[in-house]
């Protein structure tokens, strides 16, 4: 499995991380997003909205558990904190946006591993300090495969940020 490491130096470099993938992205692409809170789920979000020119600011869902940003292609930013079963997902019609007409985000995509897409890439933030933070990104399927390759290859331009792949 392709495992691709960002280290990012500053909040903004972890946007910059999410504008640039952006441009790799399709309808129907997954990201599931694990981490601590404050980590940079929602800063990383903020940046693929940016990116796929998503005109209105971002924020986590939180208390709503889904929203729907208008961009290029929809954006479908989801919180899976507040739920407590997989079960609960059908309710959101989880598993028919995650195969429609937009990007999906998934914070908190750690919570139901039943519920994982076969392709997308699972992403997660650690905080390495003030505002040094890890992206550790694995690639679920082919799809995965691609967009690792195309994100490493946008972010080693990006000043703040460092670039590490292999396999895992």
């Amino acid at each position: 499995m392709r495992h691709l490491t960002l280290t990012t130096s500053a909040e903004s470099a972890t946007q910059a991380c999410g504008r640039v993938l952006a441009d790799a992205l399709a309808a129907g692409d997954v990201l599931l997003l694990s981490g601590d809170l404050g980590a940079g789920k929602t800063q990383l979000t903020k940046g693929l909205a940016e990116g796929l020119g998503v005109p209105e600011p971002v924020t986590s869902p939180t208390f709503n558990i889904l929203l729907v940003h208008q961009g290029r292609i929809p954006l479908y930013h989801f919180d899976l904190y507040r739920l407590e079963a997989a079960e609960q997902l059908e309710d959101l019609d989880y598993y028919a946006v995650l195969e429609g007409d937009g990007v999906a985000v998934v914070e908190w995509g750690d919570r139901f591993a039943e519920a994982a897409p076969l392709n997308g890439v699972a992403v997660t933030l650690t905080i390495d300090g003030d505002n040094e933070r890890s992206i550790g990104a694995d690639a679920l399927g082919p799809r995965g495969e691609a967009l690792l390759e195309a994100w490493a290859a946008a972010c080693s331009t990006l000043d703040g940020v460092s670039v590490t792949e292999g396999d895992r």
